[in-house]
């Protein structure tokens, strides 16, 4: 019986794409066999870590300017009036989300 280096497994699932993409990488890498390379590129590649708290605050935003023209519209419905207060707090939390967006979508290098 022999002994093998590598005693773990994994198994995945890919579409054909994928399939087809991971293959032409592999030929152009030069490794000699898939799980070759997809072992190197496992562990010797590089993770691209990106930062969504920004978006993820915009969105929160959004929502809760989503949530107010919702109550502002029930009431409407409801009561057939509307109060002034509750037009500018729609009107703050948009420019608020302006503000975000210029602030961290719009930043010169």
């Amino acid at each position: 019986m022999g002994y093998r280096l590598r005693e773990k497994q994994i198994n995945i699932r890919v579409t054909d794409y994928e399939y087809q993409q991971i293959r032409e990488r592999m030929e152009k890498s030069g490794s000699s066999s898939l799980s070759e390379y997809i072992i190197d590129a496992a562990t010797n590649g590089f993770l691209i870590n990106v930062d969504y708290s920004d978006i993820k605050a915009l969105a929160y935003e959004i929502n809760r300017i989503g949530n107010n023209i919702n109550q502002i519209a029930h009431k409407i419905n409801a009561e057939g009036s509307i109060y002034k207060g509750e037009i500018k707090e729609v009107q703050e939390n948009v420019e608020l989300i302006w503000k975000i967006i210029r602030a961290k979508f719009y930043q010169i290098p």
